[in-house]
């Protein structure tokens, strides 16, 4: 029932994906984690974004019949590489992409990402951005018009600064994602979208679309599906990490931080801040 609703899901992508030849099943993992399945529809071959542990993977590569090649880490923490290994054994042939700067850290890795380099698999050409932040060796991957962002931007939030500074993030989420086109699909690494508005209300009471996307959020994950993807657009509009600009938001941080100096990437700071112990 769960992959019936993830492929209703996915189907608003029709257009995007018969563009691409490339089509992407969203999959649950561990408690909140997505992994995506990208299948390249001219060959069959297939990657995996993100995979959390194996079996779920296992299990949609044999419903989607397609062959496993390729594996796309956006960063090192256990809950996006716990299943490399045995996906490995399954395949000694794969490609494990990620980051050259996290070598080492993510298991199996067979191919270290550097500026210029493109990601392939099937008959499918990506790109990626380095995007530090949440860790050192964060990226995205970048298919056309579709984003894989890991743990770095969420649905109306960001990834902790793990690693990186606030002003790594900053740059990542607005110098380089936030750069993207707008109708940018944004398919990101874990269910905290409700929460996200959540906070997002919280400081920036007066913005509408934030209360109309949290309704919405709540009525699509009651009914089992996911908030997963969205777009640069819709979190231009309700993402506070990306509205540092905004005069409410700024009075907000103001009265939590008479010292800020209200420049972007203060703001920025104080909200990543008021978020951690949101």
């Amino acid at each position: 029932m769960v992959r019936l609703k993830q492929k209703l899901h996915q189907s608003n992508l029709n257009k995007k994906q018969e563009f691409q030849e490339m089509e992407i099943v969203t999959i649950p993992c561990l408690q909140d984690n997505f992994s995506y399945l990208l299948i390249c529809t001219k060959t069959g071959e297939a990657a995996v974004v993100d995979p959390s542990e194996a079996d779920p993977i296992r299990k949609e590569i044999k419903n989607q019949n397609v062959k496993l090649t390729t594996i796309l880490n956006t960063h090192h923490h256990w809950d996006h590489v716990g299943g490399n290994k045995e996906l490995k054994s399954d395949y000694p042939e794969i490609k494990i992409y990620g980051h050259s700067s996290d070598k080492g850290r993510i298991p199996e890795q067979t191919e270290f990402l550097e500026d210029g380099d493109h990601v392939m698999f099937g008959k499918q050409s990506g790109e990626f951005l380095y995007n530090p932040g949440h860790t050192s060796g964060a990226i995205t991957y970048l298919f056309g018009n579709t984003a894989f962002t890991g743990d770095t931007l969420f649905a109306a939030g960001c990834g902790r600064l793990f690693e990186g500074t606030s002003d790594q993030m900053y740059n990542s989420l607005n110098n380089l994602i936030g750069k993207l086109p707008e109708n940018t699909q944004l398919y990101f690494g874990h269910e905290y979208t409700e929460n996200n508005l959540r906070f997002a209300l919280s400081v920036e009471t007066g913005n509408t679309k934030i209360n109309k996307k949290l309704i919405d959020v709540k009525r699509l994950c009651s009914s089992g599906s996911f908030s997963t993807p969205t777009t640069i657009a819709d979190e231009k509009q309700t993402n506070p990490f990306l509205r540092c600009n905004s005069d409410e938001i700024k009075r907000v941080v103001k009265l939590m931080d008479p010292e800020n100096d209200l420049t972007k990437k203060e703001v920025f700071r104080a909200l990543r801040e008021l978020k951690d112990v949101f």
